[in-house]
């Protein structure tokens, strides 16, 4: 069990990283932000190519103020869960998904602490959340959070900084990885799919390169 002060620790950490990511987008316009699109092409390609009902359960993992909540509500998914860090984050997206909002269910935490159900998700996507997991030991917490909430064959589309991508985003800093790596990194459970690279421009101009993987789970 973990001690007083080590819980004690671990939670002025997370405070810390809540409060960085509030202050992120509360003080910049979401069309602002480095990640900024207005459609994720990329995961909308993949998640489309997968062929999921519309009944499937959907887990949009630091979804942020994205938009994919958006398009995917306006394909006709029925069960999708947007869960992020931050709670200014959220709060825009609700705002600017207005009545909509209400067909969402919406969860503040963070990944590598936060209790999902146990083979809960059909589709597991993230774009951008991971790579700023520099720890090994934040990265096997994420790990074993996606490996409880995913059900048997489910589908991972997660996207990170590709080898080229930059070493530090929003002050923080940050991993890049080749398709390959993620394969390694995420275990051999997973059995990769497809993956493509984008070159995505941010609002101010500066390009970022990114992979976008599709694994499935087999266990």
């Amino acid at each position: 069990m973990m001690s007083p002060q080590r819980e004690t620790g671990a939670k002025h950490v997370k405070d810390e990283e809540a409060g960085h990511w509030d202050r992120v987008y509360a003080t910049r316009e979401a069309s602002e932000l480095s990640w900024w699109q207005p459609h994720l092409a990329c995961s909308l390609r993949l998640i489309e190519g997968i062929g999921l009902p519309l009944t499937a359960s959907i887990i949009d993992v630091g979804g942020g103020n994205s938009t994919l909540v958006d398009d995917l509500l306006a394909r006709g998914y029925e069960r999708v869960t947007v869960l992020d860090i931050s709670a200014t984050a959220l709060e825009q997206a609700k705002r600017r998904l207005g009545e909509k909002a209400a067909k969402v269910e919406w969860i503040v935490g963070d990944i590598v602490s936060v209790s999902l159900p146990q083979r809960a998700f059909d589709l597991w996507h993230d774009r951008a959340a991971f790579h700023f997991l520099v720890s090994q030991e934040s990265r096997r917490r994420y790990l074993e959070n996606l490996r409880r909430a995913l059900k048997p064959s489910g589908h991972l589309i997660l996207a990170t900084f590709a080898e080229t991508g930059p070493t530090m985003c929003s002050g923080l800093p940050t991993m890049r990885y080749s398709a390959d790596e993620l394969a390694r990194v995420i275990g051999a459970e997973f059995k990769l799919i497809e993956s493509l690279r984008e070159e995505h421009r941010t609002p101010a101009g500066a390009k970022q390169d990114f992979i976008c993987t599709h694994f499935t789970l087999h266990r």
